[in-house]
């Protein structure tokens, strides 16, 4: 693949599928076979949805611990790095990830020249919680060759906070491995609240965000697809995907835009305009401020 080193323009893709609970080197195999479509097709970054290689509905902390792999030196790594090498691409990917006996649920981050880092998820979900620790490696940005990319994983993104650290740390795009559900009150025939909640984060930090789902029923529990990428403008310019079938939506960004398109009049910057001495006691307690009389 041609370099973008004198180039603006990359272009994004959210690799949407089904993978099959417990079947992992299906789920690898059939990743793969995705990654070199999008690839073929000229993405520069690709996103997978989150526990792709695993499966998501675990029956018991030992069938996921069965699942999960060491990163990067498991199977499942090494075989995202080599194809990653060989097409020259980013990938961020979702993975089960063991650490000696502690279960992550995690995405790790791939360059053309391997390897580059791991995000763990820091708001766990229902379930998670009775087979993952919480992450504990923070929002942390990863430089590839595109850009200053981070990471969040499906509940994150219901937190402010995750955006807002990343988008002061650097970042000028976010990608999101995820496997969102149904949620209370949810109209089939309209845009899920998580496609709604990227589009607020992106307009809000002036960043890209970039959300890999993925279809399917497991175990009876189903998820709803709608793989989407969202301007810095808060506007998809890919997406929402389908809510029942694989397939691959893509996005060509200039990623400096983000940084550019933060000023948006004379006097306004959205990150430059916070008032953290107004916040300050409220997201350090956890609760309102107390107001004098």
């Amino acid at each position: 693949m041609d370099s973008l080193s004198s180039a603006r323009e990359v272009k994004i893709a959210c690799v949407q599928f089904d993978p099959q609970i417990g079947q992992k080197a299906a789920n690898v195999d059939n990743s793969i076979e995705l990654i070199k479509e999008a690839a073929a097709k000229g993405a520069h970054i690709v996103v997978l949805p989150e526990l792709c290689n695993s499966g998501y509905v675990f029956e018991s902390r030992a069938e996921a611990f069965a699942l999960a792999e060491a990163v990067p030196q498991g199977q499942t790594s090494q075989a995202w790095i080599k194809v990653a090498q060989e097409l020259g691409i980013t990938l961020i990917a979702g993975i089960a990830e063991r650490d000696s006996n502690v279960l992550y649920n995690s995405a790790v981050v791939i360059g053309p020249e391997g390897y580059i880092g791991t995000f763990r998820k820091v708001h766990l979900w229902d379930s998670e919680n009775l087979y993952f620790e919480p992450g504990n490696l923070g929002f942390p940005i990863f430089n590839t060759p595109y850009g200053r990319i981070g990471v969040a994983i499906c509940y994150d993104i219901w937190f402010p906070e995750t955006f807002r650290t990343q988008a002061l740390n650097g970042a000028d795009l976010v990608c999101v491995p995820t496997n969102w559900v149904p949620i209370p009150g949810q109209a089939q025939d309209k845009d899920a609240m998580a496609t709604i909640l990227a589009m607020a984060a992106a307009h809000t930090n002036s960043i890209f965000i970039a959300c890999a789902d993925r279809v399917g029923t497991e175990r009876k529990q189903p998820f709803i697809g709608q793989s989407v990428i969202v301007s810095c403008t808060g506007w998809p310019i890919a997406g929402p995907a389908s809510a029942d079938r694989s397939e691959i939506i893509y996005a060509d960004i200039d990623l400096g835009q983000a940084r550019r398109a933060r000023n948006w009049n004379t006097f306004n910057q959205v990150l430059r305009d916070r008032r953290p001495d107004m916040y300050h006691g409220a997201l350090e307690g956890g609760g309102p401020t107390s107001r004098s009389s």
